[in-house]
């Protein structure tokens, strides 16, 4: 449609780049109305979002990343994990991202939001168990910091700045909703915070060297590598919504929707790394807290169970477990 990508960098381009910095994402379906009506303006006759091509798209973007270059930036896109939609994001390649963040909220909100992760990719984040997400109660949970890292903040040794007294539930519910608003979390209609495309773009170095790294097994002089942030096996993008194989000890892990790719070109749905049958029911994300939850409820069941037929069979060590009947 426009020769604007062959031109040299003008008030179209800068247009362009103004409105993606006001976003903290964009798509091409986002980008349409926004590059037809820069066209519009510039050109001085209607265009139409449906006239905008990838190939014009493709053409801002590249400009724009021209512009930004100097400045250490850059735009990067990957893929959503559910809707495959395609996400494009402005991203600081020399600046660590917390570091970005430290500029909007205090030390004692950047110390909860670093617990928030901590709980999305070690406690949330088990062999069993990848949910890598969390939920507003256990969010609130973490508003304060551990005992420890109190008393480490009040002799000095915690985040600078941070007073070690932690944030308000109205402060951290006030700030999960702006990280939902800038792009940096989204939110599950069940209520699960997970990260972004942008944020898995932004933190994918940070998320590697915090998460991942080798643990000394001490006089054995093995190292076992530990690997919380895992990627999946077809597209090579970070994952934390999808599938997984069912050998808990197996690192293969594929998206949702690579798998509909990858084992159409099979000629057995199995594991590409161990072998073992893919079952489709071994998740990653949101749906292994609904497999966990459901897990502990047939637990309980079970329990219960035992402890009716217990009671049938006589009250006897019922009295002995309590200490009933002694003197």
């Amino acid at each position: 449609m426009a020769e604007n990508g062959d031109s040299t960098y003008n008030n179209a381009n800068r247009g362009f780049l103004q409105a993606f910095l006001a976003r903290s994402t964009l798509t091409y379906d986002q980008a349409k109305p926004i590059i037809a009506a820069i066209l519009t303006a510039q050109d001085k006759r209607e265009a139409l979002p449906e006239d905008v091509t990838e190939a014009d798209f493709n053409a801002f973007i590249s400009a724009a990343n021209n512009a930004i270059s100097p400045f250490d930036l850059e735009i990067r896109s990957t893929l959503h994990q559910t809707s495959r939609i395609r996400t494009y994001a402005i991203v600081n390649l020399t600046e660590d991202p917390i570091i970005q963040l430290a500029t909007t909220y205090s030390a004692d909100e950047i110390g909860f939001l670093k617990r928030v992760l901590d709980a999305m990719f070690e406690t949330n984040n088990t062999k069993r168990h990848e949910v890598m997400a969390i939920t507003s109660m256990q969010a609130m949970r973490l508003c304060k910091p551990p005992s420890e890292n109190r008393r480490e903040t009040q002799n000095g040794s915690n985040t600078q700045g941070s007073t070690g007294q932690g944030v308000t539930h109205m402060q951290a519910e006030s700030m999960l909703k702006n990280l939902v608003e800038e792009g940096w979390f989204e939110r599950s209609r069940k209520g699960y915070y997970s990260l972004t495309p942008r944020t898995l773009m932004e933190l994918r170095g940070w998320l590697f060297e915090t998460y991942n790294d080798l643990e000394d097994e001490g006089d054995e002089e093995e190292e076992v590598r530990t690997m919380k942030i895992k990627q999946c096996y077809a597209c090579k993008d970070i994952i934390t919504t999808g599938q997984r194989c069912s050998k808990n000890s197996c690192q293969c892990r594929l998206h949702d929707i690579c798998t509909q790719n990858f084992f159409r070109i099979q000629k057995a749905k199995k594991c590409p790394l161990c072998k073992v049958d893919w079952t489709g029911n071994d998740f990653v994300g949101e749906r292994a807290a609904a497999t966990t939850e459901k897990a502990r409820r047939n637990n309980a069941g079970s329990a219960g169970r035992r402890n009716t037929q217990n009671n049938v069979d006589g009250e006897s060590d019922e009295a002995e477990v309590y200490g009933e009947g002694s003197d």
